[in-house]
């Protein structure tokens, strides 16, 4: 390697230079709250940060043996390749630019070096404290063994184990998203919705085109929020890559979130049909442990002072914990509150068992946390049991009820 060689790819060390500095921008524990959380060693992350050290430090070679060692974990990784064929160029000549093969089509080379971006940038900006969970997960029920939250911003998918109602980081895996971004909004606008989701069924690869690879796990977008806000599409999935592909650039798919193939089936082992809510973010923000708990314990109290004033068979103490602006899916606030005071007018008592509870914020613009619980009601002349879904909005510092149906 010669000394007029080396600097010729300045441009493969400002790539790592601007994940440095992405990851410096983070901020510290007790900042502005939005914290990352530690990171696995697993994927090609590690060894891509490796290879870009050594660029950094102009061991060249150490770099193009690391780069066809992580070639042969992943042969299939257009990164990879793209970082070889570099390497050897740059032994005989100088390089203008990340991404050199001649004639090759520039937006794919774009892709890629966005994708060399995202990864470094998750990779160096990890903390190594496990103390930060995100906000969204306030809590899960005991049967949800895992949750998932992703962050559109940084191209990745978070997984987190149920430890006893608290979240324990488990994994994280790059992730593309929709061509346009997220928010979505409408059948075909190519972006990602962001909120509360769960997966409700698994399709094998046998039932799917090349294209999603080793399988798929559709969520339930649109929710009630989503319609309730006039969202619309359909078909929204996790899944996998095509076969001849390893990973896709950040911004690949058509509103779908995509893995590789290989961090698709590690994800599927802890997946449950039904039961594993999916999260999506733009942004993630991050509490401390402490935060966290007092966020989940003032909801649970305003739950469990709902469920007592409906005990009370007082409608007005009752109907205190529903928003002006509540609905179900067929009644409004007055017709709901009529309903309530015909009904309780026949009640001597009134007894309420809610188990099973699970609470997750939502993602958006909106002060707004999706409450799941199994409730067992029983009175006088009735008892029925079913799983309800309830969401409460933060109405001037108040949290309200603003739409209640079976779950």
């Amino acid at each position: 390697m010669t000394r007029k060689a080396a600097p010729a790819i300045a441009l493969i060390v400002l790539l790592t230079v601007l994940a440095v500095g992405a990851a410096g921008s983070m901020g510290v524990p007790g900042g502005d709250g939005k914290q990352p959380p530690t990171f696995s060693d697993s994927g090609p992350e590690p060894q891509l940060s490796r290879i870009f050290a050594e660029i950094e430090n102009n061991r060249l070679d150490i770099a193009l043996e690391q780069t066809e060692a992580l070639l042969t974990q992943y042969p299939k990784f257009r990164l990879a390749h793209l970082i070889k064929g570099d390497l050897l160029l740059a032994r005989s000549m100088p390089l203008s630019t990340f991404g050199n093969a001649k004639n090759a089509p520039q937006d794919k080379l774009a892709d890629l070096r966005e994708e060399a971006i995202a990864r470094l940038k998750a990779y160096r900006s990890r903390q190594t404290t496990a103390d930060y969970v995100p906000r969204y997960l306030l809590q899960m029920q005991p049967d949800q063994e895992h949750a998932i939250v992703v962050d559109t911003q940084k191209s990745r998918l978070y997984l987190y184990r149920n430890d006893k109602g608290r979240p324990r980081f488990v994994a994280d895996y790059y992730i593309s998203q929709g061509k346009l971004g997220a928010d979505k909004t409408r059948e075909g606008d190519k972006r990602t919705p962001i909120g509360v989701y769960h997966v409700t069924s698994s399709l094998p690869p046998q039932k799917l085109a090349d294209l999603y690879g080793s399988g798929a796990f559709p969520i339930n977008y649109p929710n009630e929020w989503d319609r309730r806000q006039g969202r619309n599409g359909h078909g929204i999935w996790l899944h996998g890559t095509p076969s001849d592909t390893f990973s896709r650039p950040p911004k690949a798919s058509d509103g779908c979130v995509v893995l590789s193939n290989v961090d698709l089936n590690a994800l599927a082992k802890n997946l449950q049909i039904g039961l594993t809510p999916v999260i999506i973010s733009n942004s993630i923000e991050w509490l401390s442990f402490d935060d966290w708990q007092k966020e989940r314990s003032t909801l649970n109290k305003k739950i469990d002072e709902w469920r007592s004033d409906w005990e009370s068979r007082d409608v007005g103490r009752y109907l205190k914990h529903y928003s002006s602006k509540f609905k179900t899916a067929d009644q409004t606030l007055e017709q709901f509150a009529k309903q309530k005071q015909q009904v309780n007018a026949g009640k001597e008592w009134i007894k309420v068992k809610l188990s099973n509870v699970s609470m997750f914020r939502n993602p958006g613009k909106e002060e707004l946390v999706i409450v799941t619980f199994e409730q067992d009601y029983q009175s006088n002349n009735l008892s029925n049991q079913m799983k309800k879904r309830q969401y409460w909005v933060n109405e001037d510092g108040a949290w309200k009820i603003i739409f209640e149906g079976a779950g």
